[in-house]
């Protein structure tokens, strides 16, 4: 949702004359604290939000991949950025009890792959096509991978989707798990200093994705049927052989938060984020070394128009 149309849903909420009641004041909202900073940008400005409103509110480490049974135990009340494309089973199986209840989409344009700065185009000619990966591989060979290309994935904890497509392409590279998002990043800022080979799993929005010019890898477009069935596409013995499905990024929360802090929930519902605020956001703090907290309150300062509107009209 561009900055245009969240305006108009500002104003068209502003308007509504709704108030809703607030509830639980004394008591803390717990947002849960993933592991990427773009994720504690989103967590940040809702929990500043709720800070407008009069809540009070506790940011609380969680494991992007476990943080569900928390929600579903209301042990953490609300998570603010879940991709699609890289959710857990555990997190279907919460919908499905009841426990766990989606609170609509964060408005951010997403984008998943397999990528590489964009010199090593120089280094493996037939990028960005995929199949070029299969006659240079031993370009991306490292120590650690011989005589396979390395490709660097996600973090563990954020499952294998980059190891899933090597295995689906069949193609001879094996996938190495980044330690965090702090290592991708100095994964992609050393290929680009030393113009050394690199293949990365990596999405957008992101800062890095304009600071180190990275593109991705041209895949078939991913669908059901090839994340389901073999028999689909280049590769008959295996699945993923295709592009990352179209990220859709929401939000949810425990499923007694719209009881315990009616305005609360009224205004995580209706919160979104734009990929033109977060990503500035973003770089200030891997780029500038700013604090979260700082930025966050920068923009918040800056920007009233964008989030206030949502805010008075859940709790005016």
């Amino acid at each position: 949702m561009n900055k245009f149309v969240l305006g108009a849903v500002a104003a068209m909420l502003a308007s509504a004359g709704h108030a809703a009641d607030m509830g639980a004041v004394d008591e803390p909202i717990k947002l849960a604290v993933n592991e990427w900073t773009g994720q504690h940008v989103t967590t940040h400005v809702a929990g500043e939000m709720l800070k407008a409103a009069g809540y009070k509110v506790d940011y609380v480490t969680a494991g992007m991949m476990n943080q569900f049974q928390a929600l579903a135990d209301g042990d953490l009340h609300a998570t603010l950025e879940i991709w699609s494309s890289n959710v857990s089973d555990e997190y279907a199986k919460k919908l499905d009890e009841g426990t766990v209840v989606e609170i609509g989409d964060l408005g951010l344009d997403a984008k998943e792959g397999i990528a590489y700065p964009a010199h090593v185009e120089e280094l493996c000619p037939g990028l960005p096509n995929w199949e070029a990966l299969r006659d240079c591989a031993g370009v991306f060979a490292a120590a650690e991978t011989l005589p396979a290309g390395r490709l660097v994935d996600y973090p563990a904890d954020w499952g294998t989707p980059g190891a899933d497509r090597m295995k689906g392409f069949d193609l001879p590279f094996k996938a190495v798990p980044a330690g965090s998002e702090g290592a991708l990043i100095a994964e992609l800022r050393a290929s680009t200093e030393k113009k050394s080979p690199l293949l990365i799993t990596f999405w957008q929005p992101h800062w890095a994705m304009s600071a180190y010019d990275v593109k991705f890898v041209d895949l078939p477009e991913g669908n059901e049927e090839c994340f389901n069935d073999p028999a689909w596409g280049t590769n008959p013995n295996a699945t993923h052989d295709c592009d990352f499905a179209p990220s859709r990024i929401f939000k949810a929360s425990w499923s007694g938060f719209a009881e315990k802090w009616p305005a609360a929930a009224e205004i995580l519902t209706n919160y979104q984020l734009a990929v033109e605020d977060q990503q500035p956001m973003m770089g200030k703090v891997d780029v500038d070394g700013m604090a979260v907290e700082e930025v966050v309150a920068a923009w918040m300062a800056e920007n009233e128009g964008k989030w206030k509107p949502v805010v008075d009209a859940a709790t005016e």
